[in-house]
């Protein structure tokens, strides 16, 4: 007989229960065939694990050793098995959707779509600010795909040769406290927050020289840009130390107010990415379908967007067959 995982996990609940009695119940096992068990698992290892008496059992120097070794082997084996079988589930088409995504409108709502259309799919995400590390993760297999924006017509990451397709274009807002005077306007003139400091959110894209660009051509060059998390953008607008840069699907935060800037000198566009190789692409053309639905649904909650874009038909969701 050879020493097994089984064995292993006699000895530790011998050790936890603190007596062949109490881990007899624990097992399921009677006594002296618990005891049995005990003495050949003793003869493989070669000597007593267990000092035992009234009071009960103590591990030996020698059980010491085991237990040290059976507490790291049984829970690494026990996590090679949820792995193993999480991959073999992963490997299956439509058995799960993982979505990866930059700060954006979509996510939840796709994920909302997703568990209610598959219920028995697993889905799960990944957040970062960089569109490139996580277009990188699809192309690895990682990830099923990718939701990323880009500035106006700049290129999603192109390195790992993911199929593309554009969700929705949006103009970039600014965030506004709502006693601004401003926010009384139907938009507002970049021209006219030339004074204003700016607070955007990181990424890994153009946005910062083309918004530097933008404010060149509305005649002046802008004060210090903050790059901070959402919250931090939140922070600085509400208080009005700065003018955060936001997308017009921006939910609606009390004592604030997204405002359109004229003539829209700033666009963003909402892409999601999968690997045409992969066994996502099959399913692509539906989560596009789900994330176009997504962002319809999270452009509705801004009243002042959904008034906005009649009168600016290129913006908003696009065909699905527009591929980039």
């Amino acid at each position: 007989m050879k020493l097994e995982l089984r064995h292993l996990r006699v000895v530790c609940a011998i050790a936890d229960a603190g007596s062949l009695s109490k881990a007899s119940s624990l097992l399921g096992l009677a006594q002296p065939a618990l005891t049995a068990q005990l003495h050949r698992i003793e003869a493989l290892l070669g000597g007593k694990l267990f000092e035992r008496d009234h009071k009960g059992a103590r591990a030996t120097a020698l059980g010491e050793l085991v237990l040290e070794r059976a507490r790291v082997l049984l829970p690494a084996f026990s996590r090679l098995q949820e792995d193993a079988l999480r991959l073999a589930d992963d490997n299956v088409p439509g058995d799960r959707y993982r979505v990866g995504a930059v700060n954006g409108p979509m996510l939840g709502g796709l994920v909302h779509r997703l568990t209610e259309a598959h219920p028995g799919a697993h889905v799960s995400t990944q957040v970062s600010w960089s569109g490139t590390e996580l277009s990188a993760m699809v192309a690895a297999g990682r990830l099923d795909y990718v939701l990323v924006g880009v500035c106006g017509d700049a290129p999603p990451p192109s390195e790992h040769g993911l199929t593309w397709n554009v969700i929705a274009v949006d103009p970039v807002f600014v965030l506004l406290p709502e006693d601004h005077p401003f926010t009384l306007l139907d938009e507002v003139e970049l021209g006219a927050l030339h004074d204003a400091q700016w607070a955007v959110t990181p990424g890994d894209g153009c946005f910062g020289d083309c918004f530097v660009a933008a404010c060149s051509r509305a005649g002046f060059t802008p004060r210090t840009m903050y790059e901070v998390d959402i919250n931090s953008c939140i922070d600085l607008a509400a208080s009005g130390d700065a003018v955060a840069l936001c997308q017009p699907t921006f939910r609606r935060t009390p004592g604030l107010v997204a405002m359109p800037l004229a003539g829209a000198p700033l666009r963003w566009r909402h892409l999601i990415g999968w690997n045409p190789e992969g066994p996502a692409a099959a399913f692509g053309p539906q989560v596009l379908r789900y994330a176009a639905e997504a962002y319809r649904e999270t452009a509705e909650r801004n009243p002042r967007y959904a008034a906005w874009l009649p009168a600016h038909p290129e913006y908003g969701t696009v065909p699905h067959h527009a591929a980039v």
